[in-house]
């Protein structure tokens, strides 16, 4: 759901966004990690109201709420933007985002495609990076690897999977996520590019 902002910015959001499965949380923790990106590309924690997974750390991963507190936050205008997915909600918490804007720091943000679209009508300068796996099949293999995916809910997350794959020509960039190494590769030379950073392998 769209919140209109209209603040200065000079910091630029960066988009990773692609269906369930794609390897898209994968490549933004990878990022993060860059000593060369280290204070030029910061991540946006992202508020859900789903269960842990394993290795899951509330305020690092994500904040965990109740759908209660949620939906009370997103009458106070508290999320940049904020979707219902799987009767759950995800949301990006809009202070501290905007925060980092306003000092110039970029801001990486790991979202659903919906999301990905409300932002990018706020902020239309903001670089969107669509991840997707090699096929549909591999999408597949790798919902079902997780473990926490029940027969229904796969088959809701591969339909609206093909959905979203049909969005990926209105991003900036397409990364197929099939060689994990060869990927992030790819989204280091986008990024270093699209931001004006030097890019240290040459």
């Amino acid at each position: 759901m769209s919140n209109k902002l209209f603040a200065a910015k000079s910091g630029r959001i960066v988009i990773i966004s692609g269906p369930s499965g794609c390897g898209k949380t994968t490549l933004h923790k990878a990022l993060l990690i860059d000593p060369q990106l280290n204070g030029k590309l910061v991540k946006s924690i992202s508020a859900t109201t789903r269960s842990k997974r394993p290795g899951e750390r509330d305020g690092r991963d994500y904040l965990f709420l109740t759908k209660k507190i949620f939906e009370q936050r997103i009458k106070r205008s508290y999320f940049l933007e904020w979707e219902k997915v799987f009767d759950q909600y995800y949301g990006t918490p809009k202070v501290h985002a905007m925060n980092l804007l306003k000092k110039g720091i970029n801001v990486l943000l790991c979202i659903d495609v919906k999301g990905a679209k409300t932002v990018a009508e706020d902020f239309p300068e903001a670089l969107k990076i669509f991840i997707k796996a090699p096929s549909l099949k591999i999408l597949e293999d790798r919902l079902r690897s997780r473990g926490s995916e029940t027969p229904t809910s796969l088959k809701l997350r591969l339909k609206v999977a093909r959905q979203e794959l049909k969005e990926a020509p209105s991003y900036d960039y397409r990364v197929v996520n099939g060689d994990l190494n060869k990927a992030l590769d790819e989204l280091h030379e986008i990024i270093y590019k699209e931001l004006n950073l030097v890019n240290p392998r040459g």
